[in-house]
């Protein structure tokens, strides 16, 4: 198995450090709804973690929520109600958009409020070493790491010293020793939330929450950080500042970063343009938007189009279908004891390409490829076959197989019909039992009559298939 590590830039053999794998992940800091990129994140460090287990590893998965920050506040303010409550409500929003989206808890949520002592403790320690200072002065005070003091700074961005001072969200302050340093600690400002410190009342600044948290759930070195593309600086290089001053031992072995789902010219954020993972899901089938966002290479950018988001409902509808049918003509009937060969390498491709970087991509084209032979097998297949029926149950098993590795489901009660309403869809399903009856009686006229009138009342598609008809809207 080779990982692309941001670290080295290079795709390398993935070794880890201990069992079981520890995994760290940048989680949501919830001031809005997640986003589509938010969901993009997630899933794909979801599929990472089941394809490690997959493989064998054990693994143990850390995702944090930044609880109280600048956007946080910010939060609370527009929506009216304190930053505590605000971020409820949206670590609330997470978990609902997550879970339609079968992406499993984390084996441990950590909460920036609830490790305070923790960084406090961790800040001092850096402090003592000669790592970061005191901004002079009485009463609260802000705490600065020293960026000089740690020769490697920069070494995952691979930016220069000019361009780590002009970065994003380097905090202006012309009492800082370096342009380049940041907050440790706040000071706290008037109507802000705040902590008793040995430097006064305050709160963390938000690098140095990560690096605490990681090391308190995981241990000072861990085998995976996972994040966005955007947090590769300064979030990920100030982790290791942090941690490897503390510690003096490399922070994280493999950094994997996801790359940034685009709107138009713009990255989706919620400081700028974004569509929430609510709004999609409230039109799409939860595992059709999964499979959409497991469709591209997780570090390559991505533009969000609906149009794309539509061409995976068909995909998923397609596999949905197939694997309903080959299990009416498997029935009950047990796999071969001999797994057939076919399907033995179609694993062996899916596993090739899971290795390969986690590219699901390719994946997705094995599981396309297995689709249609289990449909050139259905429509060829005589009922009472048991030879053929076996043959067909082992197709089936390797499809729930390796779809259940990337988390997509294919149970059609996960479908979602736009736009039709309850009355609705009795009607239509009447109208394609009618319609099924008129074939059977070979009524072609009734049947072809039944197919426009469901087309152009409800802007619905029948799909006829060898154990039955199937509808789908436009």
């Amino acid at each position: 198995m080779h990982i692309t590590n941001t670290l080295t830039g290079e795709k390398e053999e993935f070794i880890p450090g201990s069992l079981p794998v520890r995994m760290y992940v940048c989680g949501l800091t919830p001031k809005n709804e997640p986003h589509l990129g938010h969901a993009r994140l997630f899933v794909t460090n979801d599929v990472i973690r089941r394809y490690l287990e997959y493989r064998g590893y054990p693994v143990k998965y850390v995702q944090n929520f930044t609880d109280i920050d600048d956007k946080i506040i910010q939060a609370g303010l527009r929506d009216g109600i304190p930053p505590s409550e605000a971020a409820k409500r949206y670590t609330a929003c997470y978990f609902r958009d997550m879970n339609a989206l079968a992406v499993r808890p984390a084996d441990t949520y950590t909460y920036v409020t609830e490790f305070i002592p923790q960084i406090i403790t961790f800040i001092q320690k850096l402090i003592e070493k000669g790592h970061a200072y005191v901004l002079e002065g009485v009463g609260d005070r802000d705490v600065y790491f020293a960026t000089t003091s740690f020769p490697d700074y920069g070494k995952l961005s691979k930016r220069n010293e000019e361009a780590m001072e002009a970065g994003a969200r380097i905090e202006p302050d012309e009492r800082k020793h370096n342009p380049r340093d940041f907050a440790l600690w706040k000071a706290a400002k008037p109507g802000e939330p705040w902590w008793n410190s040995p430097w006064g009342r305050g709160r963390p600044g938000w690098h140095i929450e990560c690096s605490t948290m990681a090391i308190e759930t995981l241990g000072e070195q861990i085998d995976i950080h996972g994040g966005g593309a955007d947090l590769i600086f300064p979030h990920h290089e100030n982790e290791i500042a942090q941690s490897e001053s503390l510690t003096g031992k490399p922070f994280a072995h493999y950094w994997i970063h996801t790359g940034l789902l685009q709107l138009g010219n713009e990255k989706m954020a919620h400081s700028g343009h974004f569509v929430t993972a609510r709004s999609v899901l409230e039109r799409t089938p939860a595992p059709a938007l999964r499979l959409y966002l497991l469709s591209q290479s997780y570090r390559t950018p991505f533009t969000y189009l609906p149009e794309q988001v539509t061409a995976a409902i068909k995909r998923w509808r397609r596999w949905v279908k197939a694997r309903q049918t080959a299990a009416e003509y498997a029935k009950d009937t047990p796999a071969p004891k001999r797994e057939p060969e076919e399907f033995t390498r179609l694993r062996e491709e899916f596993i090739a390409a899971m290795d390969d970087d986690f590219n699901t991509s390719g994946a997705l084209a094995v599981i396309d490829t297995l689709v249609r032979r289990l449909n050139e097998m259905t429509s060829k297949l005589a009922k009472g076959r048991e030879q053929e029926q076996r043959e067909l149950a082992a197709g089936l098993a390797v499809l729930d197989e390796l779809v259940g590795v990337l988390g997509i489901s294919l149970n059609p009660a996960l479908d979602i019909r736009r736009n039709i309403d309850d009355a609705s869809r009795a009607e239509i399903e009447a109208l394609v039992a009618a319609r099924t009856e008129a074939r059977k009686a070979k009524n072609w006229q009734e049947a072809d009559r039944l197919r426009k009138e469901l087309e152009e009342r409800f802007d619905v598609i029948v799909k006829d298939a060898p154990m039955g008809s199937n509808w789908e809207v436009k």
